[in-house]
């Protein structure tokens, strides 16, 4: 499958390397690790700032191959004037929140591939 315009413009900041604050942050997440089900972009403006803005896109299908989504993205990025990009192509975790949608300290009731399992890795945790 060629890749799209969009994700070819991403990819293209992607590989700019480190240019300086404000960076952009791009995460994908699912129920396991074949399917992106969410994807949160946030800004980071300084060094130790919290991440603000953060956009969120959710959908049943495979957000890492939707061109839609790459757009809205590199708009996002472009409104937010940063001047980096930093993205984990894998999906890095539980699209569920902790705290938000279970409770604080537990594993997602709904994503048990998640439980136990290093979301740097996807190696379980012994």
């Amino acid at each position: 499958m060629a890749q799209g315009k969009h994700k070819k413009l991403l990819n293209k900041k992607l590989r700019k390397g480190d240019k300086g604050y404000p960076i952009a942050t791009i995460a994908f997440y699912g129920a396991d690790n074949t399917k992106a089900s969410k994807v949160v972009c946030a800004i980071i403006a300084f060094d130790g700032a919290e991440a603000e803005p953060v956009k969120k896109w959710f959908s049943t299908s495979d957000l890492r191959k939707s061109e839609q989504v790459f757009q809205e993205i590199l708009a996002f990025i472009d409104d937010n004037g940063a001047n980096s990009v930093s993205m984990i192509e894998q999906i890095f975790g539980c699209p569920h929140e902790e705290g938000i949608d279970y409770p604080e300290g537990e594993h997602c009731p709904e994503c048990l591939y998640w439980k136990g399992r290093d979301r740097y890795t996807g190696e379980l945790m012994h």
